[in-house]
């Protein structure tokens, strides 16, 4: 899927391009492949002299060419963009190619974002752009722009998370938890911690795309201090992102705590049948030997004696535990 996007009074408009006559009709800012198909790169090509290497969305790519600056002043930046998606949340690489045009000593041009997937951040940005005039000057702003929204997204998903993590402490804090629901709240927490885990990398790469965009020189004194801005946005997520993995690390400790405790209740009941069946045994082993000498056994009482004394020293340690408490 190939759209551009171009800039009328302010605002971002979309067009979904389906042939190269279509494409010539616009002069964009921001041209975003969806999968695109070997057609579009065509049409890419022919139009602004643009070829898209093959490797641009590999996510074993080397890190050094994952940031770069062509001899042509093209900039190539990989970044990965979270999806937060309930049943697979995951990361997609997305493939930027800054083309810029020095025309007049203005830098104009126009910004590549390669995909696999529609993103979350691109649909932010688009519904922003359209909404709020002059939020968007240049193709530069585009991509200032979409690390921003990348933030801000990245912040509501740990949102999310805390939210999901308080009814999670709820359950666990209740003091009643079956193994059935020590099942289950583990498996919300390593959810949780699979989502944050994958937040704190996402920011990370932000950071690191945004210093390249700063190194380079590239940014205006306002776009500049806008990539800053965005950087300290990130540094605040960072202590979040370190709060939520103690917090997970406490419910996952104290899940696993009442778990023991279900077990050590099992492990007590054998324990205190074993102390109490002792005795019993133990009384039954010495008239089970036929002493010659036994005249109790000679008696009609001797066996139900016997019987009845075996029953007592069963009784007796188990009100003796009782009364300690050790079998609640």
């Amino acid at each position: 899927m190939l759209n551009i996007f171009t800039l009328a009074n302010g605002r971002l408009f979309q067009e979904e391009i389906e042939s190269l006559e279509e494409l010539s009709k616009f002069q964009p800012i921001w041209v975003d492949l969806e999968a695109p198909t070997p057609e579009e790169k065509r049409w890419i090509k022919q139009y602004f002299d643009l070829s898209i290497p093959e490797d641009a969305m590999d996510e074993d790519i080397e890190e050094s060419a994952r940031f770069y600056e062509e001899d042509n002043g093209d900039l190539h930046i990989r970044s990965d963009f979270l999806i937060a998606d309930d049943a697979e949340p995951r990361t997609v690489r997305v493939a930027f190619i800054l083309n810029l045009v020095n025309e007049n000593n203005r830098s104009k041009g126009v910004l590549f974002s390669i995909h696999d997937e529609d993103v979350p951040v691109f649909r932010l940005l688009r519904l922003r752009a359209r909404r709020a005039p002059g939020l968007i000057e240049d193709a530069k702003e585009v991509l200032l722009k979409l690390f921003d929204a990348d933030a801000e997204y990245s912040a509501d998903t740990l949102e999310g998370i805390y939210d999901e993590l308080e009814k999670v402490g709820k359950q666990v804090l209740s003091g009643d938890v079956t193994d059935a629901l020590a099942g289950e709240v583990l498996g919300a927490i390593a959810r949780q911690e699979d989502l944050n885990g994958r937040i704190r990398r996402n920011v990370m790469d932000t950071r690191r795309a945004l210093s390249f965009m700063m190194r380079s020189r590239m940014l205006n004194a306002e776009q500049f201090e806008e990539a800053r801005q965005i950087l300290r946005d990130i540094e605040s997520l960072d202590n979040h992102t370190a709060f939520l993995f103690d917090k997970i690390n406490f419910l996952m400790d104290a899940t696993v705590g009442f778990i023991n405790i279900n077990q050590n209740k099992i492990i007590k009941i054998f324990s205190v049948a074993s102390v109490a069946l002792l005795p019993p045994t133990l009384i039954a082993s010495i008239y089970g030997m036929n002493f010659a000498h036994m005249p109790e056994l000679q008696q009609p009482w001797g066996y139900p004696f016997a019987l009845a004394l075996m029953v007592a020293s069963a009784l007796v340690p188990m009100w003796y535990f009782r009364k300690r408490g050790w079998l609640k």
